[in-house]
């Protein structure tokens, strides 16, 4: 019996890259990682057998950005198949000679073409649902180093199940497959610090929102994807992807919760821009759409805004806007007004309180709200309220002799939390 050819485009790209043996392509690999930036990565030999074999898995986001670069080839030209099914018409082969359906642009997968009914049952979407909000509400509580493969496998699952379920189900499955995937983005970019990875796990959402035609879901995801040039000081980028959800927005019966986090999610980009008074009229209007209010529900998935929320983001803007009694009264109130479960968050309350007072001078207030914020850290992390913390130590440079500077450190660089940190 012949054995299968396997990944063939791999091997004779691999051997065309003068990589002469497996063993080669996975030391590239850890060494090119380095060279982009990419730190922790490290690829063995059993891993790139994999890639070569005849059902190749795909590849890690880090792991497809150096591949791409070693190789000077797309995943696909590479003989990988996307979770999401390919852009491009399939060849039939000896193994399966049932066509494969083309998409359109980069779509999840399709029905096959060919297939007379589906193999999954109509409660297919509202089982793998039930899941999805598990995860949602977990996320809440569970350390995402924890929380997150079990998203993305949950998420792989649904990609797995998508071509084989018919409507109505299949949209109701596609709905809660951007739902987990917008779940594993907003724990990459908000939780671990990893935006360019958040950047292709929220595309993949947006796919999947499309699939399920679902534009309140596509608005969420495109303010989220806004986040990541917002946050990179590239403004431009940030409102044309904030233009592109409100559109989406439009399409939907939008709430006034949902068009007041539009607002406040455009007013943190800017504020990140530095343009901390137009973030203030739009954090004005969205307090100004909450008191009106709408006939229209939020989603049950919007779990990550309220007035208490948006003050939160208005006391930060404050602070930027130079505004220290107003920001100060702001996040106090926040403080008090915040739910027991939303721990992370009062992370980035305490580290902003913090930064108010360095701000004002006063620099043992600042490093009793930075101990507090790293207090709770230990207890829930939180890579934005680590980021916060850190902020506020640069802006005590002026006092770093004294005392309670220096016990900031003790604690900012005590061996859990410095461990915790760089593992993160």
């Amino acid at each position: 019996m012949s054995r299968p050819a396997g990944n063939t485009r791999l091997k004779a790209a691999r051997l065309a890259a003068g990589y002469n043996s497996q063993q080669a392509l996975a030391d590239a690999i850890t060494k090119a990682a380095l060279t982009l930036g990419i730190r922790g990565l490290a690829v063995g030999v059993r891993q790139v057998r994999r890639w070569e074999s005849s059902t190749p898995p795909w590849p890690q986001p880090d792991v497809h950005r150096v591949l791409t670069h070693l190789l000077s080839q797309s995943m696909e030209d590479l003989g990988f198949t996307p979770p999401w099914g390919s852009s491009r018409p399939q060849r039939s082969t000896g193994r399966d000679n049932t066509p494969r359906a083309s998409l359109s642009g980069a779509r999840l997968a399709s029905v096959p073409a060919q297939r007379g009914a589906a193999t999954q049952p109509a409660t297919v979407g509202r089982d793998f649902g039930a899941i999805t909000r598990s995860h949602r509400h977990l996320y809440w509580s569970v350390a995402p180093a924890v929380l997150h493969p079990a998203v993305l496998e949950h998420a792989r699952l649904g990609c797995a199940l998508l071509p084989e379920t018919a409507n109505p189900a299949r949209q109701t499955l596609a709905a809660a497959l951007a739902e987990s995937y917008l779940l594993a983005g907003r724990i990459e970019f908000f939780d671990l610090r990893q935006p360019e990875r958040a950047s292709e796990t929220l595309l993949r959402a947006l796919q999947a929102a499309g699939e399920a035609d679902d534009p309140l879901l596509g608005a969420a995801i495109l303010a989220h994807m806004a986040f990541i040039p917002g946050w990179a000081d590239d403004r431009e980028a940030a409102i044309e992807r904030m233009t592109a959800a409100r559109t989406y927005a439009r399409r939907g019966t939008t709430s006034a919760e949902f068009w007041a986090w539009l607002d406040a999610v455009e007013a943190e980009c800017e504020t990140r821009c530095g343009d901390p008074h137009t973030a203030l009229r739009l954090i004005r209007r969205a307090e100004d759409t909450l008191s009106a209010g709408s006939e229209h529900a939020t989603p049950e998935w919007l779990d990550w805004f309220s007035h208490v929320r948006l003050s939160a983001f208005k006391g930060n803007t404050q602070l930027k806007a130079g505004h220290l009694p107003q920001a100060r009264q702001t996040l106090h109130g926040v403080l008090d007004d915040l739910p027991p479960e939303s721990d992370k968050q009062r992370t980035v309350v305490l580290g902003d309180l913090a930064a108010v007072e360095a701000a004002d001078g006063r620099p043992e207030e600042a490093c009793r709200y930075a101990i507090q914020a790293l207090d709770q850290l230990a207890i829930t992390w939180y890579a934005t309220g680590m980021d916060r913390a850190r902020e506020v130590r640069r802006t005590l440079a002026p006092w770093q002799n004294e005392q309670c500077v220096r016990d900031l450190d003790d604690r900012l660089y005590d061996w859990g939390t410095t461990v915790s940190a760089l593992q993160r």
